[in-house]
C-alpha cells in the first residue's frame, strides 16, 4: 500500500491577538497551578493519615483532603480524556477529540445545515437584522458614500488595468463598425444638413469659407507670389509678373470681402441654391448613397480608425486613473451623490425597501435550498481532512487553560463536599 499524503493540520483560529506560544505558556502555567493544588491536598491527606486522624479538627482535615484529592484526580482524568489517553493507557472513551473527529465533523456539518443553512432560519435572521434600513442609513451618510465611491472607483481602475488593450481595442472597433454599419451616411448627412439650413447656419458656413480663404491668402502671400513667378515665361520681366500678381491678389481678396459683406451677392445665391438642394440629393440619389457607403467602409477599415480606437481606450484609462485618485473628482462626486440619493430614497420609500427585503430574503432562501448540501459537505470534508492529533493539540491550546480551572474547581468543590459529608457523618454518629 503506497504512502498516504500528509494531512493538513487543523486551522484553529487564535482568540483575540494571542500567539500560539503565548497560549502554550498560559496553558503550562494553568496546568502547573492545578497540579500543584492537587499535589498539595495529596500531601496533606498522606501526612494526616500517617500521623493518625486524632481529634475532631484533624478528622475534618483528613476528610476534606481526601475528597479534594478524589475530585481533583477525577477532573484531571476528565480534562485529559478529551485530548489524549490518560497516562498513555488506551482506556475506552478517552482521547475523545482524536477518536471522534470524523464523527464530530459529520455532526457539525449536519448542525450547520439544519440551523444555519435553512431557508426559514436565514429569512428570519435577515428580517431581524433589518439589513435594508441599515443599508439605507449607511448609504445616506455622505462620508460613507464618499468612501464607497472611492473604493468603487479604485475597483473600476483595477478592472481596466487587468484588461488586455488589444482585446478592448478589438471590441471597440467591432462595436463602432456595427453601429456605423447600421446607419447610411448620405441620408444622415442630408438630414443633418437640412437641420443646418432650417436654422440658417448655412449662411455662417458660407461666411466661414470666405473668411478661411481670406486668412489663407493673407498668411501665404509670399509663398503664392513665388509660385506665380516660377510659372512666368523667362522673357517676361519679373517686375511685370510681380505687379500682375499683386493686382490679382488684391482683387481676389477684395472679391472675397465683397461676397462676405453683400447678402445678395450672386455667388452667395448660387451657393445657397446648391446647398438647399443638396439634402434631397443626399437622401434620394443612389450614386451619392453608394459614394457615402464606400467612404464609410474606407474610413472604418483604415489604420486611422484603429489608431483612434486605441487612443480612445488609452484616454479612457488615463481619465479613470486620474478621476479615481482625486477625492474631489467629478467621477467620485457623482458616484457619491448617486449613493446618497439611493440611500435616502431607500429610507423614505417603504414600498421600495419592502421589495428589496423580499428580494434579499428570496435570494437567501434560493441559495440555501440550492447549496446547503454542498456547504454542509464543505464543513464536514474540511474537518475530516484535518490531522486528528494536531487538531486535538490546537484545541487544547485554545481551551485547555480554561479547562485547568475545572480541575482547580473540582479540587476545591471536592474538599467542600468532603467536609460536608464528614460533618453529616459526625452528626449522625
Amino acid at each position: 500500500m503506497g504512502p498516504t499524503a500528509p494531512r493538513p493540520a487543523s486551522p484553529v483560529p487564535a482568540p483575540g491577538h494571542e500567539s500560539p506560544a503565548l497560549r502554550a505558556r498560559g496553558l503550562t502555567v494553568a496546568r502547573r497551578r492545578a497540579s500543584a493544588l492537587l499535589g498539595a491536598v495529596t500531601v496533606l491527606f498522606v501526612a494526616v493519615t500517617v500521623a493518625g486522624a486524632h481529634g475532631v479538627l484533624l478528622g475534618y482535615v483528613q476528610a476534606g483532603a481526601e475528597a479534594s484529592m478524589v475530585g481533583g484526580v477525577a477532573d484531571w482524568f476528565a480534562v485529559t480524556a478529551l485530548f489524549r489517553h490518560p497516562l498513555g493507557l488506551p482506556i475506552p472513551h478517552t482521547a475523545i477529540i482524536v477518536e471522534r473527529k470524523d464523527q464530530f465533523a459529520a455532526t457539525l456539518g449536519q448542525f450547520v445545515q439544519e440551523n444555519f443553512l435553512n431557508g426559514d432560519v436565514l429569512a428570519e435572521r435577515i428580517r431581524s437584522a433589518r439589513l435594508v434600513p441599515r443599508l439605507a442609513g449607511w448609504l445616506a451618510d455622505e462620508g460613507n458614500a464618499a468612501r464607497f465611491a472611492g473604493r468603487a472607483a479604485d475597483l473600476v481602475v483595477t478592472v481596466t488595468e487587468n484588461l488586455r488593450d488589444e482585446d478592448v481595442q478589438r471590441v471597440l472597433t467591432a462595436e463602432l463598425t456595427r453601429a456605423v454599419d447600421a446607419v447610411e451616411v448620405a441620408p444622415l448627412a442630408g438630414r443633418a444638413l437640412r437641420a443646418l439650413i432650417v436654422g440658417g447656419q448655412h449662411t455662417e458656413v458660407f461666411n466661414a469659407i470666405l473668411s478661411g480663404a481670406d486668412r489663407y491668402l493673407a498668411s501665404h502671400a509670399a509663398e503664392l507670389r513665388e509660385l506665380f513667378e516660377a510659372e512666368a515665361p523667362r522673357w517676361v520681366p519679373d517686375a511685370v509678373y510681380r505687379r500682375l500678381f499683386d493686382r490679382l491678389y488684391n482683387r481676389l481678396r477684395e472679391r472675397l470681402a465683397a461676397m462676405q459683406a453683400d447678402p445678395d451677392d450672386q455667388t452667395r445665391r448660387q451657393f445657397e441654391a446648391w446647398i438647399t438642394g443638396l439634402p434631397d440629393r443626399l437622401e434620394t440619389s443612389p450614386e451619392l448613397r453608394e459614394r457615402g457607403e464606400r467612404l464609410k467602409r474606407e474610413v472604418l477599415g483604415s489604420a486611422a480608425a484603429r489608431d483612434w480606437s486605441s487612443s480612445l481606450w488609452g484616454r479612457i484609462k488615463e481619465g479613470l486613473r486620474t478621476q479615481a485618485a482625486d477625492p474631489d473628482s467629478e467621477l467620485r462626486r457623482r458616484m457619491a451623490d448617486v449613493l446618497v440619493a439611493a440611500g435616502r430614497r431607500l429610507g423614505s420609500d417603504r414600498r421600495l425597501a419592502d421589495g428589496l427585503d423580499r428580494m434579499v430574503e428570496s435570494g437567501a432562501r434560493g441559495l440555501a435550498d440550492q447549496f446547503h448540501d454542498e456547504l454542509a459537505g464543505l464543513v464536514t470534508g474540511t474537518i475530516e481532512r484535518w490531522d486528528a492529533a494536531e487538531t486535538s493539540s490546537q484545541l487544547e491550546l485554545l481551551l485547555g487553560r480554561d479547562l485547568q480551572y475545572i480541575r482547580i474547581n473540582g479540587t476545591v468543590v471536592g474538599a467542600l463536599i468532603g467536609l460536608a459529608l464528614h460533618a453529616i457523618a459526625v452528626g449522625l454518629g
